[in-house]
């Protein structure tokens, strides 16, 4: 390893508020309502699934148009069953009951599969729609970054609820519009053909209906719901957290302590519900009165027709129908704003999720971030070009203009008083940080591992937590038992029940054990360089001297934090972290964890241990 002088060490920046970011509000019934939605549809229609969509579509739309007319031929027979009794006709009743018959024969199996057709094409556009959202939420590691994205909460709950709620109340409300435009049409002939005086209050009684729905209970009640589904998706991520951090909480007693934030989220869910179904109580009232007006209205219009014998009860019926089609066509707003307000309310939230992590989606708009970007270079070593690190949203420094190279076989240790920034380091080197400025130069990077403190363990087989993150291995199971014999874990596999068993890896194994199976997964990949954060923390001093010494003896480069001596023998440099972006590097042979030991120091003057300038390193 080699490093130049550093200039400056000792400057120090006081750590600054975080840059305030402008909180996304729901978008009432609007043109950016209607915006939103396009953006977070449109692909479906348009790229690799296209021609099924549409096939699919065009097949619902053919069902819609025969239940229609299946529906005005009933709502004709209604009348003139009426008719015929009315007049006391027994052939012209049988006749038309048989009609209706004949008709449902048809309808009937019409509508079940018309049902069926809009719940599978649903189905079929949530699955394409998810995994466009999860391929955006696992490529360039977006679920890292979201994490400290304070403008999107509970991601997960977006992709797995909101999803489902969008192509579901999207198929819905697509067909129903439809549904209500050939409804319009069908019964509009009917009853312009019985009453033009009815067609006319029907068309300023639904236009008054409609205005009244969206200028009085639009904004409110969209805004309301999409703070319940935020607060809804708090409640349920507190449970969740409950649920993972159990055994620490059961050691603490804290249940007091989790009750009451549990309580806090839950009172915020059940705040937002009262002042929710207030304003739904008034909506219900009106959607009430609105519909129940309609059994009336249409009679009390032909009442003079019918009542002087210029029309037929049969026809009155027949009229009555149609007004009531009509009406529910028109009205369409009214009778679903409920829903349709629920609805608007999640597309919001997936639109700033696809706003943040989809290629095509549209770009961001964000405070301008008030530090350039750490940039990253291929390189054949491992280096850093004048880095300079921030945490993200934070003015602070941590590490300020630190430049070094590590070749194959280095091993660097970086200790440091305890948020002086280590762990920060070795995140900005796996790429996960980018706030600050200077250049990192790597290898690719499939050829880092990384081992934290606490070993992560997902749900599956032995085999599958060996491998990890590979999904399949070309090392036989002999091979894979030597490695956990490797790493003293020799009968692990015969205690647990084989390669292929499945348990929960957390409660299975103490964490010692975990350390161990992670280090078995370095063994496993064979990586050229390896980052150890405190990997080692529950093994004792021979598990961990014996652990370190094979990947010394493998050639693999180590970057390692950790706070025992005894580590200190396994490495050939140590970058000692003073705060405030100062830094030291010393040979670690001549270190000690007290800190009596010679240095290079950020002081411009020339050392034993400093590099010929990195540009030349890196090129060679």
């Amino acid at each position: 390893m080699s490093t130049p002088a550093s200039p400056n060490t000792d400057a120090a920046t006081d750590e600054a508020s975080p840059v305030p970011k402008k909180r996304r509000r729901p978008a009432p019934l609007s043109l950016a309502a209607w915006k939103q939605f396009v953006s977070v549809a449109k692909p479906y229609w348009q790229e690799e699934e296209k021609k099924k969509a549409w096939f699919l579509l065009l097949l619902l739309i053919v069902l819609m148009l025969v239940e229609t007319q299946l529906a005005v031929m009933l709502n004709n027979q209604a009348g003139e069953m009426t008719s015929a009794l009315a007049g006391k006709n027994g052939d012209r009743f049988w006749t038309s009951v048989h009609t209706c018959l004949f008709i449902l024969a048809f309808a009937v199996p019409i509508y079940a599969f018309y049902y069926y057709m809009r719940d599978l094409f649903a189905n079929q556009w949530r699955r394409w729609l998810t995994s466009r959202f999860l391929d955006g939420y696992l490529k360039g590691r977006k679920y890292y970054e979201l994490g400290s994205d304070s403008e999107i909460d509970n991601p997960d709950q977006r992709i797995s609820e909101d999803i489902n709620t969008f192509t579901g109340r999207s198929t819905h409300f697509l067909l129903i519009f439809l549904g209500s435009i050939m409804q319009l049409v069908a019964f509009s002939a009917v009853l312009w053909s019985i009453s033009h005086l009815l067609v006319g209050v029907l068309a300023v009684y639904a236009l008054v209906g409609t205005v009244v729905a969206l200028y009085v209970f639009g904004t409110p009640l969209i805004q309301l719901n999409f703070w319940q589904l935020r607060r809804e998706a708090d409640f349920r991520f507190s449970l969740m957290r409950l649920r993972e951090n159990a055994e620490s909480i059961a050691f603490y007693r804290g249940e007091a302590q989790e009750r009451a934030h549990i309580d806090s989220k839950f009172d915020k869910v059940i705040h937002n519900f009262s002042r929710l179904i207030k304003k739904q109580r008034s909506l219900n009232l009106f959607q009430r009165t609105f519909s129940q007006l309609t059994l009336v209205l249409p009679f009390i219009i032909l009442a003079k027709g019918v009542l002087s014998g210029e029309l037929e009860v049969g026809r009155a019926i027949q009229a009555a129908g149609a007004f009531t089609a009509v009406l529910a066509a028109v009205g369409i707003i009214v009778d679903n704003f409920e829903s349709l307000s629920r609805f608007v309310a999640g597309i919001g939230r997936l639109q700033a999720l696809s706003a943040l992590m989809l290629p095509d989606a549209e770009p961001k708009t964000a405070v301008a971030d008030r530090h350039p970007r750490i940039q990253t270079r291929p390189g054949k070593h491992l280096a850093l070009e004048a880095l300079t690190l921030h945490p993200p949203q934070s003015e602070r420094v941590l590490i300020k203009d630190l430049t070094l190279v590590l070749k194959p076989g280095d091993a660097l240790l970086i200790t440091g008083d305890s948020g002086c920034g280590k762990s920060s380091l070795l995140r900005a080197i796996a790429g996960l940080w980018h706030t600050g400025s200077g250049v990192i130069h790597h290898p690719p990077q499939e050829d880092f591992f990384f081992l934290p403190q606490q070993p992560y363990l997902q749900s599956g087989t032995l085999r599958s937590q060996l491998i990890y993150p590979s999904t399949t291995s070309s090392l036989s199971d002999e091979q894979l038992l030597e490695i956990l014999e490797q790493v003293h874990l020799p009968r692990l596999a015969e205690r647990v029940g084989g390669l292929d068993a499945v348990q929960d890896w957390e409660k299975k194994l103490s964490v010692g054990e975990q350390q161990r199976l992670a280090f078995g997964r370095v063994l496993v990949h064979g990586p050229s360089i390896v980052i150890l954060d405190e990997a080692t923390s529950a093994l004792d001093s021979g598990n961990e001297a014996s652990l370190y010494a094979r990947l010394r003896d493998s050639g693999t480069t180590l970057i390692s934090i950790a706070h025992r001596p005894a580590v200190l023998r396994h490495h050939t440099h140590v970058l000692h972290l003073l705060g405030d972006g100062a830094w030291e590097v010393h040979d670690a042979c001549g270190y000690q964890f007290d800190g009596q030991a010679a240095s290079v120091r950020g002081s411009g003057i020339a050392s034993p241990l400093a590099a010929p300038p990195l540009k030349v390193a890196v090129a060679g």
